[in-house]
């Protein structure tokens, strides 16, 4: 494998059609934050802005600024994004609602965790970019909240009662990766407790050894449950969740972390790839029980992406020719089904057997972040890969 053209195919795809696309079409010069539902070509089709969504575009445009170029156009588009979430985002009290109207307006109640998360993950990373004190501040907060809520994410909108009490597998996953994007701004003892407590959450209560695989929920005593939810598998949060695994590993300078995540996320690929059709499910049941997401057998953008991400850091971080294989083999898959060669950015929707489901580039749930997220880290391990085999 020819490690270098391969970097240089993902280096040109996110500078030269995935970032371009998101800062001329997604900005909203007129009232601030980003558009995200957007169509093939680019165009809005509802003006509604998403917090999961608005803070993970200022969350990437800083990240570029900070790792690859220190453009002045990246900046002020996650500063005029980050302006729009300081003021219209929260409570007053950086309770992170889940929408707004285009003009700020709230829709949604503070209900989702996952937008105390990425406000805090873009606040944190445009600090570094811009040294603003302010921006640093509204993530240690966030952050703080999201700890807070730990054992409740919901809050006072959890609906439900008494009696099938399960936790989550993606709020303790999430936080591994949130730890080590704003570690700089947390102390030593809140940083160190919580990568532990995510840590022991994901390798010992939501990783099942008996079944050799994660699983999407448990009960608060971390037993499986034989429900809808209990049943639940998720191949790419698992997946993605391992990369994430990977990283806490190097960083901690613990060997086995890596080794056991490449393990695991061997597993779930194998677990999760449709042998008829190829590509990731979506949802499955660990007893192969119909699901209740309807669209289970659908083809995600996001699952295929971090996958590459997974399995090309595996494959750098231990030499397994088995994550080699799978890079090559999703590698194939997503840039055969889900890059678009007349118009800029990847689909995000196919159905079982790869075809185009929704033609649309940016939604409620797709937005400025797993794409070019993805291509600039498959970039970097690539880059890292071809510069390994050279020594």
């Amino acid at each position: 494998m020819d490690f270098t053209t391969l970097a240089r195919q993902y280096e040109s795809e996110l500078l030269t059609q995935v970032v371009p696309f998101w800062l001329n079409k997604s900005q909203d010069k007129e009232y601030g934050g980003y558009f995200t539902c957007l169509t093939r070509e680019g165009n809005v089709f509802d003006t509604d802005k998403f917090i999961w969504l608005q803070g993970r575009q200022v969350w990437l445009f800083s990240y570029l600024y900070n790792k690859v170029e220190k453009r002045a156009e990246w900046l002020e588009c996650a500063v005029q994004g980050a302006e729009f979430l300081r003021k219209y985002g929260h409570d007053g009290r950086y309770n992170w609602y889940f929408s707004l109207t285009r003009t700020g307006e709230p829709l949604v109640a503070p209900y989702n965790i996952f937008s105390y998360t990425f406000a805090a993950m873009a606040f944190g990373q445009l600090s570094l970019a811009t040294g603003n004190d302010e921006y640093a501040e509204i993530a240690r907060i966030t952050y703080r909240k999201v700890l807070e809520r730990m054992d409740n994410p919901k809050g006072q909108w959890n609906k439900a009662l008494p009696g099938r009490e399960l936790k989550g597998f993606a709020l303790p996953m999430i936080l591994c990766n949130l730890s080590l994007e704003i570690e700089n701004l947390l102390d030593a003892d809140t940083l160190n407790k919580t990568i532990e407590t995510c840590l022991h959450e994901v390798m010992d209560v939501f990783y099942r050894p008996e079944l050799g695989i994660i699983v999407e929920n448990v009960t608060v005593d971390g037993r499986l449950s034989d429900s809808f939810e209990g049943r639940s598998l998720n191949p790419g949060h698992a997946i993605e969740a391992m990369w994430f695994i990977m990283d806490l590993g190097v960083r901690l300078n613990r060997r086995e972390l890596v080794d056991k995540a490449v393990e695991i996320a061997l597993k779930m690929v194998n677990y999760g790839w449709d042998a008829k059709y190829g590509g990731i499910f979506y949802f499955m049941d660990r007893l192969g029980y119909p699901t209740q997401q309807l669209e289970w057998d659908q083809k995600l953008w996001w699952v295929h992406i971090e996958t590459l991400i997974c399995m090309s850091k595996g494959y750098l971080l231990t030499g397994s020719q088995e994550c080699l294989d799978w890079f090559e083999k999703v590698h194939d898959y997503a840039w055969s089904h889900f890059k678009d060669n007349e118009y800029p950015e990847w689909y995000g929707y196919l159905n079982r057997q790869g075809e185009v489901l929704l033609p649309l580039k940016g939604g409620k749930w797709k937005g400025c972040f797993h794409v070019p997220r993805g291509l600039y880290q498959c970039w970097k391990t690539l880059e890292a890969c071809a510069e390994k085999n050279r020594r």
